[in-house]
């Protein structure tokens, strides 16, 4: 990849923001028609004819936010689906005969030719981008790939949400989670021996295809979730428009092709939770940073959890039937944070009456830019999730995962060719929720990474990152409540030739929360 990237990053940074924005409040609430007349049809539709209310769903969830229902509170067990509830389609949706392998094998090549195009006559330096038939030949026989020298956010960011455009092309096809694997590790090759004159990068390649998948299938899965019906009719404009804003290769391949791919994945309706924040925050504390860094601005955050374990009926089969997405923008530095973390391989447990739980394999994308420093890393991790009830009304939730990925991590000044660290990293996570009945609910995250010399142009150097998140949520009225949060961020790096760094910033935040149909999301199974 090019040193130069201002013009693409002037365009494609602040549209894949905005898009991110958009999608939020887009699935939060859509048009007041559109929910009025989805509200119908559910009202109209036979729970003996259709199964069971998709109450936990992310499309339920949107409707009724837009109908201002209030807040389910009660502590029956919903209707759960058993075996013979699930439709029969839903069972071979990959194996469906529209599906393709020759489509998205097409349309990446068309997607990267044009953005080659434009490129090469729109992007500094130009001439980066104008390869030939003796540049493909070179990189394919003569060039040893490197670790290449970009912004922290192109290869951080933009390349795996372009890693997301080739995953989703496949998935909408008809693809399963390996297949489209598979292909954005396709695109991504193809575009470092074909999009670009430079030599080719191995952490592009690593970045665009673990990230482009990890982060490429909750936006999948949300946008399918949003446009699924427990009737036979297809979604309105506003959940499909919703739903391409999500995922752009899903609306594009629903647009372009019509009836081919416009059957919805199918959800087998897990348990879920949402969450909206929106806020000011204040640096209330720091130490060893810059004069640079703004102490107050606004807050924005979005959660949502898609297969809570508990639910009754509901198994992991697939790749991410449990999947875990963060969002967080504020007017400081744009995007703060993404973080998404799914169940790859595992399967469900119980212990006695009072804990259900899941366990194994999960991959996860993070990127997180507080102002002082930046880390991202892919990772595959082996954990477990889980619900336990301590009481009749107080559950505790949580999650404990520890793996290693390939990370990243930036330093406040240049320790080398580029002003961030590569290498391998371990990494952990812990993650509470207690909930207070209806009413209350504490939340804690706390995640560190050990960015290393494994694997990296900076043997002796590390970048250690530790943060830790805590936050109090009040329910008011319906689904709406405040909460404050605090979030402490820590750094301490050693290289041989800069200083060590020991940096530390915490912000306190005063939010507006908005939640989903499932209030806190607790499970009930009991």
């Amino acid at each position: 990849m090019p040193q130069s990237h201002a013009v693409r990053r002037s365009l494609v940074f602040p549209s894949a923001v905005l898009t991110g924005v958009l999608a939020l409040f887009l699935v939060v609430a859509t048009s007041s028609s559109a929910g009025e007349a989805a509200a119908a049809s559910l009202d109209a539709a036979s729970p003996e004819a259709h199964g069971p209310d998709l109450s936990g769903n992310l499309r339920a969830q949107a409707l009724d936010v837009a109908d201002a229902r209030p807040l389910d509170t009660s502590s029956e067990a919903a209707p759960t689906p058993v075996a013979s509830d699930v439709p029969k389609f839903a069972v071979s949706w990959e194996m469906r005969p529209g599906r393709s392998y020759v489509i998205p094998a097409l349309e990446i090549p068309v997607y990267q030719f044009l953005l080659n195009l434009y490129d090469r006559h729109r992007t500094e330096p130009k001439d980066d981008y104008r390869t030939t038939g003796n540049t493909i030949r070179t990189h394919l026989t003569d060039s040893k790939w490197v670790l290449d020298n970009d912004q922290f956010s192109v290869n951080q960011f933009l390349h795996p949400y372009g890693g997301t455009v080739y995953y989703g092309l496949a998935r909408s096809a008809g693809l399963n989670f390996w297949e489209s694997f598979l292909y954005a590790g396709a695109g991504s090759f193809l575009w470092e021996i074909g999009g670009e004159k430079t030599t080719p990068s191995i952490n592009d390649q690593i970045t665009t295809t673990f990230g482009g998948t990890f982060l490429g299938e909750p936006l999948f899965r949300m946008a399918n979730l949003l446009l699924e019906s427990d009737d036979e009719g297809k979604p309105g404009f506003w959940r499909e428009l919703a739903a391409a804003v999500i995922s752009p290769p899903t609306g594009f391949n629903r647009l372009a092709f019509g009836n081919r791919f416009d059957e919805v994945y199918p959800s087998h309706n897990p348990a879920t939770f949402m969450r909206l924040q929106v806020g000011g925050t204040l640096t209330s504390s720091s130490h060893n940073v810059s004069s640079s860094v703004k102490e107050q601005g606004a807050v924005g955050d979005f959660t949502f959890t898609y297969g809570l374990p508990g639910k009754p009926g509901y198994t992991y089969a697939r790749p991410f039937d449990y999947f875990d997405f963060h969002f967080s923008g504020s007017t400081v530095n744009t995007i703060e944070s993404i973080e998404t973390r799914g169940l790859l391989i595992g399967t469900s447990y119980a212990s006695g009456d009072s804990t259900r739980g899941i366990w194994g394999l999960y991959g996860s994308y993070d990127y997180i830019v507080p102002q002082i420093f930046r880390v991202s890393t892919t990772a595959l991790s082996l954990g477990t999730t889980w619900q336990t009830w301590l009481s009749d009304e107080v559950a505790l939730q949580g999650t404990a995962l520890g793996g290693t990925g390939y990370g990243a991590a930036g330093s406040i000044q240049r320790t080398g060719e580029r002003d961030y660290h590569y290498g391998a990293t371990p990494q952990g996570l812990l993650s509470l929720r207690l909930i207070l009945g209806d009413r209350a609910m504490f939340d804690f995250t706390g995640r560190e990474y050990y960015v290393t010399g494994l694997l990296s142009t900076e043997p002796h150097g590390r970048e250690n990152i530790m943060r830790a998140e805590g936050s109090f949520t009040l329910r008011i009225l319906d689904r709406h409540g405040i909460a404050i949060r605090y979030v402490a961020s820590h750094r301490d790096a050693t290289y041989p030739n800069v200083e060590f760094r020991n940096q530390t910033v915490g912000t306190i935040s005063l939010m507006y929360v908005l939640l989903g149909k499932s209030g806190f999301g607790a499970v009930e199974w009991r």
